[in-house]
């Protein structure tokens, strides 16, 4: 499935670039929606990159299935072939292989917040072996290497919280950031893009490289319009075959019917891969256009009703007193000290409807401004905390 960079700019054009409150109440989000001229399917697409960025993980999905939810069937052919594949922890995997590697190439669904999360968890075990630079398609530019966090002005994508945490977690290990995106759209783009990342390394040559970006620019091989991905003319420049890692086909859907056949068969609960009975790993059904592994990642279960993967052993539960929300309905942010007053992204965000709503963030150690508004953004109430 292929995305246009047009999307981006409509979405750029639509919500500002850092210029308006970008986290939004639900019925804010369907009026701005419903109100668009655009196609159905660009208006799902649009509602799903709002939700996510205003914390609402389960209505992203939703959004997106709307247009792009599909029933997949299972050959009894496919189904023994995958009932014999063995499931290996993704993680323990990656960071095995990064040994040998020399760039890595990871992508996302740009609704998908899990997808960041779980790269993010990636990066101390990275940076141990060697990796001292994160290229980010949605970075703006390299401020943040001084300033130390996402910023709303730092991209359009990192305003999401769990993509503030990602960059936040790897500057706090060391990691220098850069952008690469580039003008244009299919073919023009994955040329500049991979120009902008080859320009880079060879100003960087202290450490390996690791590319986050979104859907087939990861593949490698033909594509039907590109001819060759961001990752495939990076490998022609530099005579390095990136390991590769798709995070999209396998990632859960709004409702089980939509997910991949596959991913019902595994029933995981962490991500993994396959390996087959060989050892090999399993890597899709498309031999053409592929990256070199497929993650797998888990059903989201809620834990009082936030997604399990959000927590971690730093992470935890933050409930918000009652006493602290005067009216209702609320958006709460949670903000690392001295990051709300230079419209940082917030760490956290919570939709609370009524006082009967499940009041809980999730927060890793640290000192926090929480901020509370109400239906028209005006900030009602403004607290710190301390998680220890």
């Amino acid at each position: 499935m292929k995305f246009s960079y047009s999307l981006t700019l409509l979405l750029l054009s639509m919500a500002g670039y850092g210029q308006e409150n970008p986290y939004w109440f639900t019925d804010d989000i369907k009026k701005k929606v419903a109100d668009s001229t655009q196609s159905q399917s660009w208006r799902s697409q649009m509602a799903a990159t709002f939700y996510s960025i205003s914390g609402q993980y389960k209505s992203a999905l939703e959004s997106w299935d709307m247009t792009f939810g599909r029933v997949k069937k299972l050959s009894t052919a496919d189904s023994l072939k995958f009932t014999k594949l063995i499931p290996v922890n993704a993680k323990d995997y990656i960071l095995e292989r990064s040994v040998s590697e020399q760039i890595i190439i990871i992508n996302e669904a740009h609704h998908n917040a899990s997808h960041r999360t779980f790269a993010s968890s990636l990066l101390q075990g990275l940076y141990d072996k060697g990796y001292r630079y994160l290229g980010l398609e949605t970075l703006a530019g390299d401020s943040v290497n001084t300033t130390k966090f996402a910023a709303l002005n730092s991209g359009y994508y990192s305003k999401e919280p769990e993509f503030g945490n990602f960059i936040y977690n790897a500057l706090k290990i060391g990691f220098k950031l850069f952008s690469y995106e580039a003008e244009g759209n299919n073919k023009q783009r994955e040329i500049g893009e991979a120009n902008n990342i080859f320009d880079f390394m060879q100003k960087n040559k202290e450490g390996k490289y690791l590319i986050y970006c979104g859907y087939q620019h990861a593949y490698e091989g033909v594509h039907k319009s590109w001819e060759k991905t961001m990752a495939g003319r990076l490998s022609d420049l530099t005579g390095i075959n990136p390991f590769t890692i798709d995070q999209t086909q396998f990632s859960e859907k709004s409702s089980l019917k939509y997910n991949e056949p596959l991913l019902r068969l595994i029933n995981n609960t962490i991500p993994v891969v396959l390996k087959d009975e060989n050892k090999g790993i399993y890597n899709g059904e498309d031999k053409e256009l592929y990256t070199d592994i497929k993650i797998i990642h888990p059903v989201t279960k809620y834990i009082n009703g936030r997604p399990h993967w959000m927590l971690s052993k730093n992470r935890k539960f933050y409930k918000i007193p009652s006493s602290k929300i005067s009216n209702y309905p609320a958006l709460v942010l949670a903000y690392r000290k001295g990051e709300f007053e230079k419209e940082g992204v917030p760490a956290d965000i919570i939709e609370l409807n009524t006082s009967q709503d499940s009041r809980f963030l999730i927060l890793d150690k640290g000192n926090y401004d929480i901020v509370v508004k109400d239906k028209a953004y005006t900030i009602i109430n403004k607290f710190e905390k301390t998680i220890r």
